[in-house]
């Protein structure tokens, strides 16, 4: 079985969070887990963010499926382009838009710009992908979240209305990922 390498967005660590609660689900069945170390909202260097993802992935023996949110997807995306290491597929919820101004309390674009972000890469992801979409998150209108799915070569799942997926939309487990993890990994 492939590990699971969980890749959080642009948040600290949160208890109550569905890639959190996954982990310790997953853990808890013998599944190999393990977590990019979140960097928050005030350290926004992709740089930093895209090496640590590297630093993970190169420390797994064996297969690896990715299971990004947010701002993590745009990370992956980032990460894809360089690195080497193989890739059995990837699970990319709630992705944002950060071509577009975000709500108060998010980066701006020039501060995404400035910390590398920008321009988000719409290249063909070299591994299978699976997009979940929400159709009113905040951080991404659906059709221009549908658009990077398409750019980035992955299967589009229509989340219906579930906000940005997190706490404050009122989701804390989500089983739905763990079936898109089984899934990548046939």
């Amino acid at each position: 079985m492939p590990t699971v390498l969980i890749v959080p967005g642009l948040r600290d660590h949160v208890a109550e969070h569905w890639q959190t609660l996954l982990a310790a689900d997953l853990a808890a069945k013998g599944r190999k887990v393990r977590t990019v170390p979140p960097m928050g909202r005030t350290d926004l260097d992709c740089r930093a963010k895209v090496a640590a993802i590297e630093h993970e992935a190169q420390a797994i023996d064996g297969p690896i499926v990715l299971v990004a949110h947010s701002g993590g997807c745009v990370m992956v995306a980032h990460w894809a382009r360089q690195t080497r290491r193989a890739i059995e597929g990837a699970l990319l919820a709630a992705p944002p838009d950060f071509e577009r101004p975000m709500p108060e309390g998010y980066p701006t674009i020039d501060e995404l710009r400035a910390s590398g972000w920008l321009p988000v890469p719409r290249l063909t992801l070299p591994f299978p992908s699976i997009v979940a979409a929400s159709r009113n998150d905040p951080l991404g209108d659906y059709a221009r979240v549908a658009a990077l799915a398409r750019d980035w070569g992955s299967r589009l799942f229509d989340l219906g209305e579930v906000g940005h997926l997190n706490p404050a939309s009122g989701f804390g487990k989500w089983p739905r990922a763990e079936l898109f993890i089984n899934e990548l990994t046939k």
